[in-house]
Formats: C-alpha cells, structure tokens, sequence
C-alpha cells in the first residue's frame, strides 16, 4: 500500500493499490485528445492499467509492518520477499484477461526495477540488498520469459501483432507509467506538501513524447500544461485510510484495524495550464 505523507503529529493516509489503480482508471478512460493519442487498444490497456497493481490485493490486507514506523510498510520500502511476490501476480493477473494486458503488466513490473527501462531516475534494484539480488533477479528473469511467451502468442495472431511494432508497444508502455506517476503524485503527498512537477516522456504518439508539468493552482485545483485529457475541469477522486502506529495493537491487529477503519475521499480537479 501506500503511506501518504503528512504534517508532523497528524496521522497518515493509507491508500491500498486497489484503491491508486482506481484513480488510474479515471484517468485513464479520458486520456487523448487533438494532441495526445488516446489509448489503442482502449479496452485491453484502461484493463491493464486498472489492474496494474493487482497483485497486492491479498497483500494489502495483512500488510508486513515497518519497525521504523509501526505502520504498514510503504510501497516500495516493502521487503523484497513480498514485492516480488507482488511484482509476478500482478502480471499473473493480468494475462489471465488477455495476453497484450499481460505484457504491459509484466513490463510495468520490470522497469520497476530498472528504472522504468531508463525513463525513471529511481531504480528499485538500488534498494535491494545484496543477499536478496538472486530473489529478485529470479524474478526479473522469469518476467522477461513471460514477455518473450506472450510477444509469441500475439505474433501468431495477425489481429494482434501489429501491436508489437516496438513504437507502438512503448508508446503503450509510456502511457501507463505517465498515469500511474501521475496518481501517485496525489496518493503520495499530502495536499499541503503538494508542489510544481514535471512527468517526462509523455507520448503524444508513437513518436513523439513530451513533459507534462502539473502545479496546484488553487484548492483541490491543479493545472497542468500540456494539457493531455479529452475534458478539462473534470472531478477525480480516491480513497484512503487515515492510520496512526497505535492502531496495529488493538484487537485483531492490522488487517482488523484496516476493515474497521473508515475511508476517507479527496477530490480534485485537473484543468489546463
């Protein structure tokens, strides 16, 4: 899950990776307009992109805790024999609805960790200890196979192999990681904290990509520029948990606490710079 930060003495927001991948799914069913591509294929990639994170599900329930904090653990400061595990299902997910939906999820896990293959600056592999490399890298290893099975399928089938052309499949790619950054800009810091960022290779098509920057302009108000939506001034939303350490010693520890625990909403709106 996610671990939203907050101002010194007040609780913090835990957003489960349903809970992201379903702020993802906003944007993603009004991303494109006369400048930006929209998704193609629209349903495979909103399905993969809704479920991108799939593979916490069961974790988020009964989260690992972080000594250093008494909370669950934060996303990507998850040891590495449960991020892995995560890492693989989530691809499982996914190709279970249709092959093209498992290898933009399979691809999303492995840049993970090798810096969303050069886009990203942070490397998750940089977090790994020495004495977990071979775990993760038995990991890696397998998604790569999984990537070259799938690209076998989909090259079989003439309705599908067209979507493999190494542009278009990055373009695809990138898309996914521009949404996914993006919700995470709001489900990780808290409103007040929020500032001026810029998302790079954005795809405009699949040759050209371009920055988006996004700043807060007014309460629950942000403009970005450019402006890669199909409707501006629009609504999105999520949900979260608000949690304090103390919470993980009541009755039934966490998962309890989790399920008794109230969501709380934010609600924002995006329009152009």
């Amino acid at each position: 899950m996610i671990i939203q930060t907050a101002p010194a003495g007040q609780k913090r927001l835990a957003i489960m990776m349903s809970q992201h991948t379903a702020l993802c799914q906003q944007f993603a069913q009004v991303f494109g307009n006369a400048q930006f591509e929209s998704l193609d294929p629209l349903d495979l990639m909103i399905y993969v992109i809704s479920n991108h994170d799939a593979g916490w599900l069961e974790f988020d329930r009964n989260p690992a805790i972080d000594p250093a904090t008494s909370l669950p653990y934060n996303l990507v400061e998850t040891p590495p024999e449960y991020i892995t595990v995560t890492s693989r299902l989530s691809p499982d997910f996914n190709q279970r609805h249709h092959s093209y939906s498992g290898l933009i999820s399979s691809m999303h896990s492995w840049g993970l960790y090798n810096g969303r293959y050069g886009l990203s600056k942070m490397v998750l592999l940089d977090k790994i200890a020495e004495q977990d490399r071979p775990l993760a890298d038995k990991m890696l290893n397998g998604e790569l196979d999984r990537q070259a099975r799938l690209k076998r399928e989909l090259e079989r089938d003439p309705s599908t192999a067209a979507w493999l052309d190494g542009r278009k499949l990055f373009q695809n790619y990138k898309q996914l990681q521009f949404i996914d950054t993006l919700a995470l800009y709001f489900n990780r810091i808290h409103p007040s904290e929020r500032a001026e960022q810029v998302f790079e290779n954005v795809p405009m098509s699949a040759n050209e990509d371009v920055s988006v920057s996004i700043r807060p302009v007014d309460a629950g108000i942000y403009a970005l520029s450019p402006f890669p939506f199909a409707t501006d001034n629009s609504e999105f939303a999520y949900a979260g948990r608000r949690i304090a350490p103390d919470l993980g010693n009541t009755e039934g520890g966490w998962p309890a606490a989790l399920k008794r625990t109230p969501t709380e909403w934010e609600r924002f709106r995006l329009v152009p710079a």
